[in-house]
Protein backbone atom coordinates (compact mmCIF):
# COMPACT_ATOMS: atom_id res chain seq x y z
CA UNK A 1 0.00 0.00 0.00
CA UNK A 2 1.56 3.49 -1.08
CA UNK A 3 1.67 5.58 1.78
CA UNK A 4 2.00 8.32 -0.20
CA UNK A 5 -0.03 10.11 -3.29
CA UNK A 6 1.60 10.85 -6.64
CA UNK A 7 0.63 13.42 -9.12
CA UNK A 8 1.47 13.46 -12.58
CA UNK A 9 1.38 16.70 -14.56
CA UNK A 10 0.77 15.65 -18.61
CA UNK A 11 0.06 17.94 -20.94
CA UNK A 12 -2.41 16.94 -24.28
CA UNK A 13 -0.55 16.67 -28.02
CA UNK A 14 -0.06 19.24 -29.80
CA UNK A 15 -1.72 19.66 -33.18
CA UNK A 16 1.39 20.65 -34.78
CA UNK A 17 3.50 17.89 -33.27
CA UNK A 18 4.99 16.86 -36.69
CA UNK A 19 7.11 19.91 -36.09
CA UNK A 20 8.50 19.07 -33.46
CA UNK A 21 12.34 19.44 -32.68
CA UNK A 22 14.60 15.91 -33.79
CA UNK A 23 18.35 15.61 -33.52
CA UNK A 24 19.06 11.94 -33.51
CA UNK A 25 15.73 10.76 -35.53
CA UNK A 26 14.88 11.50 -39.42
CA UNK A 27 11.59 12.96 -39.56
CA UNK A 28 8.93 10.93 -40.45
CA UNK A 29 4.84 11.67 -41.09
CA UNK A 30 3.17 11.50 -37.54
CA UNK A 31 -0.45 10.89 -37.09
CA UNK A 32 -1.16 13.22 -34.20
CA UNK A 33 -4.96 11.66 -34.09
CA UNK A 34 -2.95 8.13 -32.96
CA UNK A 35 -0.40 9.98 -31.02
CA UNK A 36 -3.21 11.66 -28.63
CA UNK A 37 -4.79 8.07 -28.40
CA UNK A 38 -1.37 6.74 -27.31
CA UNK A 39 -0.74 9.66 -24.80
CA UNK A 40 -4.73 8.81 -23.39
CA UNK A 41 -3.58 5.19 -23.01
CA UNK A 42 -0.39 6.13 -21.55
CA UNK A 43 -2.26 8.83 -18.71
CA UNK A 44 -4.85 5.62 -17.88
CA UNK A 45 -1.80 3.29 -17.50
CA UNK A 46 -0.45 5.87 -14.74
CA UNK A 47 -4.09 6.40 -13.51
CA UNK A 48 -4.24 2.54 -12.91
CA UNK A 49 -1.42 2.76 -10.75
CA UNK A 50 -2.94 5.12 -8.46
CA UNK A 51 -1.58 8.32 -9.65
CA UNK A 52 -3.61 11.13 -10.01
CA UNK A 53 -3.27 13.04 -13.53
CA UNK A 54 -3.68 16.34 -14.11
CA UNK A 55 -3.43 16.82 -17.56
CA UNK A 56 -2.89 20.48 -19.48
CA UNK A 57 -4.17 21.70 -22.14
CA UNK A 58 -2.96 21.79 -25.99
CA UNK A 59 -0.19 24.71 -26.35
CA UNK A 60 -1.18 24.28 -30.34
CA UNK A 61 2.17 26.07 -31.52
CA UNK A 62 4.17 24.33 -29.36
CA UNK A 63 5.00 20.80 -30.98
CA UNK A 64 7.30 19.34 -28.56
CA UNK A 65 4.43 20.87 -25.06
CA UNK A 66 3.57 16.99 -24.40
CA UNK A 67 7.30 16.36 -23.02
CA UNK A 68 6.55 18.22 -20.08
CA UNK A 69 9.60 16.56 -18.15
CA UNK A 70 12.18 18.61 -19.67
CA UNK A 71 10.75 21.52 -17.81
CA UNK A 72 11.37 20.75 -14.44
CA UNK A 73 13.12 19.29 -12.07
CA UNK A 74 11.00 18.30 -8.58
CA UNK A 75 11.98 17.60 -5.39
CA UNK A 76 10.23 17.25 -2.35
CA UNK A 77 11.42 21.15 -1.46
CA UNK A 78 11.98 22.50 -4.36
CA UNK A 79 10.43 23.05 -8.06
CA UNK A 80 13.16 24.36 -10.64
CA UNK A 81 11.87 25.25 -13.46
CA UNK A 82 14.62 24.60 -16.18
CA UNK A 83 15.23 26.87 -19.57
CA UNK A 84 15.34 23.64 -22.43
CA UNK A 85 18.03 23.79 -24.15
CA UNK A 86 16.04 24.02 -27.44
CA UNK A 87 15.30 27.61 -27.88
CA UNK A 88 11.61 26.78 -29.84
CA UNK A 89 10.68 24.96 -26.55
CA UNK A 90 11.11 27.74 -23.25
CA UNK A 91 7.61 29.25 -24.03
CA UNK A 92 6.46 25.56 -22.63
CA UNK A 93 7.56 26.25 -19.06
CA UNK A 94 5.43 29.07 -17.90
CA UNK A 95 2.28 26.84 -18.02
CA UNK A 96 3.93 24.02 -16.19
CA UNK A 97 4.98 26.20 -13.32
CA UNK A 98 1.31 27.78 -12.77
CA UNK A 99 0.74 23.77 -12.35
CA UNK A 100 3.43 23.15 -9.85
CA UNK A 101 3.17 26.61 -8.07
CA UNK A 102 0.22 24.93 -5.47
CA UNK A 103 2.42 22.18 -4.66
CA UNK A 104 6.31 23.43 -3.99
CA UNK A 105 8.06 26.67 -4.05
CA UNK A 106 9.98 27.57 -7.10
CA UNK A 107 12.92 28.24 -8.80
CA UNK A 108 13.94 29.20 -12.25
CA UNK A 109 17.48 28.44 -14.10
CA UNK A 110 18.29 31.85 -16.15
CA UNK A 111 20.14 32.38 -19.25
CA UNK A 112 22.86 31.40 -20.23
CA UNK A 113 21.97 28.21 -18.21
CA UNK A 114 20.27 25.10 -20.24
CA UNK A 115 18.90 22.34 -18.82
CA UNK A 116 16.52 19.35 -20.19
CA UNK A 117 14.67 17.42 -17.32
CA UNK A 118 14.90 14.36 -19.38
CA UNK A 119 18.99 14.94 -18.97
CA UNK A 120 18.47 14.27 -14.34
CA UNK A 121 18.29 11.03 -12.85
CA UNK A 122 17.76 10.76 -9.20
CA UNK A 123 19.19 8.13 -7.73
CA UNK A 124 18.44 8.36 -3.57
CA UNK A 125 19.97 11.83 -2.91
CA UNK A 126 21.96 12.14 -6.19
CA UNK A 127 20.59 13.96 -9.48
CA UNK A 128 23.14 12.78 -12.19
CA UNK A 129 22.71 15.16 -15.31
CA UNK A 130 23.28 14.76 -18.54
CA UNK A 131 25.67 16.51 -20.76
CA UNK A 132 24.22 16.34 -23.80
CA UNK A 133 23.42 19.20 -26.87
CA UNK A 134 20.35 20.09 -24.64
CA UNK A 135 22.16 20.65 -21.28
CA UNK A 136 24.71 22.18 -20.40
CA UNK A 137 27.36 22.76 -17.51
CA UNK A 138 26.23 26.32 -16.29
CA UNK A 139 22.76 24.33 -16.42
CA UNK A 140 24.27 21.45 -14.17
CA UNK A 141 25.98 24.04 -11.70
CA UNK A 142 22.95 26.04 -11.67
CA UNK A 143 20.96 22.66 -10.45
CA UNK A 144 23.74 21.95 -7.74
CA UNK A 145 23.44 25.56 -6.35
CA UNK A 146 19.86 25.40 -5.64
CA UNK A 147 19.55 22.00 -4.40
CA UNK A 148 23.04 20.87 -2.39
CA UNK A 149 21.01 22.95 0.24
CA UNK A 150 18.51 20.57 0.30
CA UNK A 151 21.53 17.50 0.97
CA UNK A 152 21.47 16.74 -2.61
CA UNK A 153 24.40 15.96 -4.87
CA UNK A 154 24.30 16.88 -8.33
CA UNK A 155 27.13 15.33 -11.04
CA UNK A 156 27.24 15.82 -14.65
CA UNK A 157 27.37 12.33 -16.64
CA UNK A 158 28.69 12.27 -20.09
CA UNK A 159 26.22 10.58 -23.02
CA UNK A 160 26.58 9.57 -26.61
CA UNK A 161 24.28 8.62 -29.61
CA UNK A 162 20.90 9.72 -27.46
CA UNK A 163 18.96 13.21 -26.84
CA UNK A 164 18.94 12.69 -23.12
CA UNK A 165 20.39 10.78 -20.49
CA UNK A 166 16.92 9.21 -19.60
CA UNK A 167 17.36 7.76 -23.44
CA UNK A 168 19.90 5.80 -22.01
CA UNK A 169 19.38 5.22 -18.14
CA UNK A 170 16.71 5.22 -16.21
CA UNK A 171 15.42 3.66 -12.35
CA UNK A 172 13.47 0.86 -12.43
CA UNK A 173 13.57 -0.80 -8.92
CA UNK A 174 15.65 0.50 -5.43
CA UNK A 175 19.31 0.27 -6.49
CA UNK A 176 18.74 -0.82 -9.88
CA UNK A 177 18.61 0.93 -13.48
CA UNK A 178 18.11 -0.19 -16.64
CA UNK A 179 20.84 0.91 -19.43
CA UNK A 180 21.77 0.76 -22.90
CA UNK A 181 25.97 1.02 -22.22
CA UNK A 182 26.90 2.24 -25.85
CA UNK A 183 25.53 5.22 -24.54
CA UNK A 184 26.32 5.61 -21.08
CA UNK A 185 28.59 4.06 -18.92
CA UNK A 186 26.30 2.14 -16.17
CA UNK A 187 29.74 1.90 -13.65
CA UNK A 188 28.54 5.88 -13.80
CA UNK A 189 25.47 5.32 -11.25
CA UNK A 190 26.95 3.01 -8.61
CA UNK A 191 23.60 1.03 -8.99
CA UNK A 192 23.02 -2.52 -10.05
CA UNK A 193 21.98 -2.63 -13.81
CA UNK A 194 19.94 -4.46 -16.55
CA UNK A 195 21.17 -3.89 -20.29
CA UNK A 196 18.61 -3.31 -22.69
CA UNK A 197 18.48 -6.15 -25.20
CA UNK A 198 21.10 -5.05 -28.19
CA UNK A 199 18.46 -5.03 -30.71
CA UNK A 200 16.29 -2.43 -28.56
CA UNK A 201 19.14 0.63 -28.24
CA UNK A 202 16.12 2.74 -27.12
CA UNK A 203 14.61 0.39 -24.53
CA UNK A 204 16.16 2.14 -21.46
CA UNK A 205 13.76 4.51 -21.01
CA UNK A 206 11.16 3.36 -18.35
CA UNK A 207 9.19 5.16 -15.74
CA UNK A 208 8.78 3.47 -12.41
CA UNK A 209 5.44 3.90 -10.54
CA UNK A 210 6.60 2.02 -7.32
CA UNK A 211 6.80 -1.76 -7.50
CA UNK A 212 5.19 -0.85 -11.26
CA UNK A 213 7.51 -0.11 -14.61
CA UNK A 214 5.92 1.85 -17.42
CA UNK A 215 7.78 0.52 -20.58
CA UNK A 216 7.19 1.51 -24.56
CA UNK A 217 5.37 -1.82 -25.57
CA UNK A 218 7.71 -2.19 -28.77
CA UNK A 219 10.54 -3.35 -27.23
CA UNK A 220 9.67 -6.70 -26.11
CA UNK A 221 12.86 -8.30 -25.51
CA UNK A 222 13.54 -5.48 -23.16
CA UNK A 223 11.00 -6.16 -21.41
CA UNK A 224 11.29 -9.75 -20.95
CA UNK A 225 14.74 -9.08 -19.51
CA UNK A 226 12.89 -6.67 -16.67
CA UNK A 227 10.05 -9.33 -16.68
CA UNK A 228 12.66 -12.01 -15.28
CA UNK A 229 13.93 -9.70 -12.60
CA UNK A 230 10.55 -10.17 -11.23
CA UNK A 231 9.79 -6.53 -12.26
CA UNK A 232 5.83 -5.44 -13.05
CA UNK A 233 6.21 -4.08 -16.66
CA UNK A 234 3.17 -2.25 -17.46
CA UNK A 235 3.54 -1.77 -21.44
CA UNK A 236 2.22 1.46 -23.36
CA UNK A 237 1.94 2.01 -27.30
CA UNK A 238 3.98 5.24 -27.77
CA UNK A 239 4.94 4.15 -31.50
CA UNK A 240 3.73 7.92 -32.59
CA UNK A 241 5.51 9.87 -29.80
CA UNK A 242 8.73 7.88 -30.29
CA UNK A 243 8.52 9.67 -33.94
CA UNK A 244 9.12 12.80 -32.46
CA UNK A 245 11.97 11.69 -29.98
CA UNK A 246 9.89 10.92 -27.06
CA UNK A 247 9.09 8.29 -24.53
CA UNK A 248 7.67 7.30 -21.35
CA UNK A 249 9.51 9.62 -18.97
CA UNK A 250 9.03 12.44 -21.06
CA UNK A 251 5.61 12.59 -20.77
CA UNK A 252 4.99 13.41 -17.23
CA UNK A 253 6.44 15.73 -14.55
CA UNK A 254 6.24 13.25 -10.95
CA UNK A 255 5.43 15.12 -8.05
CA UNK A 256 4.86 12.87 -4.34
CA UNK A 257 2.27 15.17 -2.81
Amino acid sequence: MRSHSLLAITRAVSRSLGRCELTHLERSPIDVDLARAQHRAYEEALASLGVRVVSLPEEPDLPDAVFVEDTAVVTAELAVLTRPGAESRRAEVGSVARALAPHRRLARLEAPATLDGGDVLRLGKTFFVGRSGRTGEEGIDRLRELLSPFGYAVEGVPITGCLHLKSAVTCVADGVVLVNPAWVDPRAFGARWIEVDPAEPAAANALRIDDAVIHAARHERTRARLEREGLRVVPVDVSELEKAEGAVTCCSVLIDA
